[in-house]
């Protein structure tokens, strides 16, 4: 790409490496035809969003059986910068279901395109673009509200950044094990877990024991972290204890830590 062209508001070295790879190689650029989705056995959800010299449209491929987005693609006119929200956007949507869209936020995806996690990857001048992107997703995620979710999913009322809150999910114990499960992987998936990965960690779910014993599993570079067993073990312990119940206790995995 002409970075001439690109560079239509900030200047190309404003944006981070990880957002520029987005906007030179883009993979999700395109769109789905209905007879594409009929053939799937998918629906069809397009959001759109459009300001004078701006475009934007997320085209969905929704499964109706659970409301999961299984592939997705993106048409934009405008910056350089809004082309890169709406390709990581559109690969950050993939296997979550449209009420997960709607709690993503700018600043979770801004971070998930970040080099370094203290320096944000949108100068913020362009910050608007994901704000538009989000707004497309808002509208595609309005078109799924008849498909019903999964029987395990269980939404989590909470925002999806976390600021220090204390909201534990209300009737904890009348949910079913499964349940209780899907609950604490949704606040992982949104409060924990993109912010590990920015550092090439990942976290799991091993058990769940009686409501109140949690068993994870730590990945990547989280295994030979001092941390996981540190400042990262509280905060994660902090998160759910204030989100799922007070009585949770976290404990890692050690067969998955190096020692």
């Amino acid at each position: 790409m002409d970075k001439n062209l690109s560079n239509f508001f900030s200047p190309w070295t404003k944006f981070s490496r990880k957002l520029m790879d987005k906007i030179e190689r883009p993979r999700f650029a395109g769109h789905f035809s209905p007879d594409e989705a009929k053939a799937r056995g998918m629906r069809l959800a397009i959001g759109s969003f459009k300001l004078p010299g701006i475009a934007l449209k997320l085209y969905w491929l929704v499964d109706e059986l659970d409301g999961v987005i299984a592939d997705a693609k993106f048409h934009a006119i405008g910056p350089a910068s809004l082309l890169g929200a709406a390709e990581a956007a559109s690969e950050f949507f993939m296997r979550k279901n449209y009420d997960q869209v709607t709690r993503i936020s700018a600043d979770l995806l801004d971070k998930h395109l970040r080099d370094k996690k203290e320096q944000e990857a949108f100068p913020k001048e362009e910050y608007s673009s994901l704000n538009w992107v989000l707004e497309a997703a808002e509208a595609a995620s309005l078109q799924c509200m008849d498909i019903p979710l999964s029987d395990s999913y269980v939404p989590t009322p909470v925002q999806s950044t976390w600021e220090g809150e204390s909201r534990p999910y209300p009737n904890w114990d009348g949910l079913t094990p499964k349940q209780q499960v899907a609950v604490i992987e949704e606040v992982i998936a949104t409060d924990i877990r993109p912010y590990i990965e920015l550092d090439a960690g990942g976290i799991e779910i091993v058990s769940l024991k009686e409501g109140r014993e949690l068993i994870i599993a730590y990945k990547g570079a989280c295994t030979t972290c001092y941390s996981s067993i540190g400042s990262t073990l509280q905060a994660i312990q902090q998160i759910l204890s204030a989100r799922v119940h007070p009585e949770i206790r976290v404990i890692p995995d050690s067969s998955f830590l190096a020692h």
